[in-house]
């Protein structure tokens, strides 16, 4: 074997691969926790973390490292980073009619609006974004858009993924109307469905 394509062979084998830093932002809710945990149960066998119907219940951002992801032509390393829902207002009063204490309910507004905050400055952090939408909902929001706007301006990938396919009330294709710049996947975290589609596209589309 010459030599350039031994070093070439040994690099690939020995930690020449780039570990791609893959940020998964969107509205609360939206199922990027549900997301995150089924990618990383289908290549490491563990969650990444714990889902609730209650907005922002994921308030910091959760890491899974070193998720090796081998899809039909190439194989990818990646950390996983499961981002706080961004919203443009987070009201105490949505966590007391979900059954909180307005004690709790204060505090977790709290812990939620600093969580927004972290999710904003990851974005100097991340090589590649899934945009996360709920696909029963209308994807032409204004959190949706300066999420968009803000990973554009730094020239960070994209992959919208239509998530919640499953869902009887599901319209995908409004998504697909409202982002036409961007690669959009249909998926659902929580079935597994098309999580095939979605690795073809990570590999494909990540920096």
């Amino acid at each position: 074997m010459p030599f350039k394509k031994l070093v070439g062979w040994f690099k690939n084998i020995f930690g020449g691969r780039k570990i791609i830093r893959l940020g998964l932002y969107g509205p609360p809710n939206a199922g990027k926790t549900t997301l995150a945990n089924t990618i990383s149960m289908d290549w490491t066998g563990e969650p990444v973390g714990k889902v609730s119907e209650i907005p922002h219940e994921t308030r910091e951002v959760q890491k899974k490292e070193k998720i090796i992801v081998r899809t039909k032509n190439k194989v990818i390393e990646m950390n996983l980073l499961d981002m706080p829902g961004i919203a443009t207002k987070v009201d105490y009063q949505e966590f007391v009619d979900h059954g909180m204490s307005i004690e709790d309910a204060q505090q977790r507004a709290k812990e939620a609006t600093k969580g927004v905050i972290e999710a904003i400055k990851w974005l100097e952090h991340v090589d590649t974004a899934l945009i996360v939408m709920d696909s029963t909902r209308d994807p032409y929001t204004q959190v949706n858009i300066t999420i968009i706007g803000n990973l554009e301006a730094r020239n960070i990938p994209i992959i919208i993924v239509s998530n919640k396919i499953d869902l009887e009330d599901a319209t995908p294709g409004r998504i697909k109307d409202a982002f036409p710049q961007h690669h959009v996947i249909e998926i659902s975290a929580l079935k597994g469905k098309h999580m095939g589609e979605l690795y073809e596209a990570i590999a494909e589309h990540s920096r």
